[in-house]
């Protein structure tokens, strides 16, 4: 294969913040891998909550550049053992796998969901977030972006007033993400409220490991939990049972396709339910969680509607969050 590694750095629509940071660009590592005439693209963002670098990946990925030029792409899951077995950032793999499995599909002549056996019928639909910002700066974001289902950014002294806030400007869904901001007892405390509000879950609202609040939330909450900086890789999913409702998996964080395939299976067979997650990234990274859709329970894949300008072609997502999947094979991905 042909290994060729490329920086973006992708200009948001708006100033994104979460509970620990903001930003309005965001650094982003494309991958190509090319063979027999056809070429398959991977994504990893940087991620400074990681301590995740485009530039600290491209030279874990050069260190193996012949090894990987070595291989003939047959078998991502095989591909993916040989990049765990180099000892790779899971970030640094992710792109890789993600390329990995496009060019195997595109190889193959199928998009990927058909390789896996899955019917792309029905599937959820994403949200559109909203960054924690002044209630009239979120209620606009909300008017230039109207949409069935948004997750909101938390992590204030006055969470449950923004939520009132903003109910008052829109009826669609509303999903909560605290990045890891609250209490237990402010989360016990907030649940019944933003039911009320029309929440559908909390995602991630305590510490990582805080295991003791989640096990007061799972006892005691009045809306579904579902972990997030808690299930980085496939070993966190058992660890989740009896814990949250849910899973969030994040393709960078675990390493790519190839694992999430195995956290969806081990995730079912614990009764969790399963949503996959995305960065700000491009539409590259989007058009390879699109593939997965049709296994989740839901969905967040909307980085490439939170920038200015993407970078790729592959999957569309129409205003009403229902999604136009690319003829293209793979995960039909094409750099612009």
């Amino acid at each position: 294969m042909e290994l060729t590694l490329k920086k973006y750095v992708l200009q948001l629509e708006f100033t994104f913040s979460i509970s620990r940071e903001s930003y309005d660009f965001q650094d982003s590592l494309i991958i190509a891998l090319s063979q027999n005439g056809k070429t398959g693209y991977g994504e990893a963002t940087s991620n400074p909550y990681y301590k995740i670098t485009v530039e600290s990946m491209m030279k874990e990925i050069e260190a193996i550049r012949s090894e990987i030029e070595a291989w003939s792409m047959e078998d991502p899951s095989e591909f993916h053992a040989f990049l765990k077995s180099k000892g790779l950032s899971n970030f640094a793999i992710c792109a890789l796998d993600l390329a990995a499995n496009d060019l195997w599909g595109k190889l193959k002549g199928k998009p990927l969901y058909e390789l896996w056996e899955t019917d792309n019928s029905t599937y959820p639909r994403t949200n559109y977030t909203i960054g924690i910002d002044t209630v009239e700066k979120m209620v606009e974001k909300m008017q230039k972006k109207p949409w069935p289902l948004y997750k909101i950014k938390l992590g204030t002294d006055r969470d449950v007033e923004i939520v009132t806030e903003l109910r008052k400007h829109s009826d669609a869904v509303f999903r909560i993400d605290a990045n890891c901001a609250w209490t237990a007892e402010q989360a016990l405390e907030y649940a019944p409220k933003l039911k009320e509000l029309g929440v559908e879950f909390l995602e991630q609202p305590l510490k990582a490991d805080d295991l003791e609040g989640y096990k007061k939330l799972i006892e005691g909450s009045a809306l579904p939990v579902i972990a997030d900086e808690s299930c980085i890789v496939e070993e966190d999913v058992e660890k989740c049972a009896g814990y949250f409702h849910g899973i969030n998996i994040k393709l960078t964080k675990c390493g790519g396709l190839t694992p999430a395939l195995r956290m969806i299976k081990r995730a079912r067979e614990l009764d969790l339910k399963v949503m996959v997650g995305c960065m700000t990234e491009s539409t590259v990274g989007i058009s390879a969680i699109a593939q997965l859709i049709p296994q989740l329970d839901y969905v967040d894949m909307d980085g490439a509607l939170l920038l200015k300008k993407d970078i790729a072609t592959g999957v569309k997502i129409n205003p009403d969050a229902s999604v136009i999947f690319p003829e293209e094979a793979g995960s039909g991905v094409n750099l612009l």
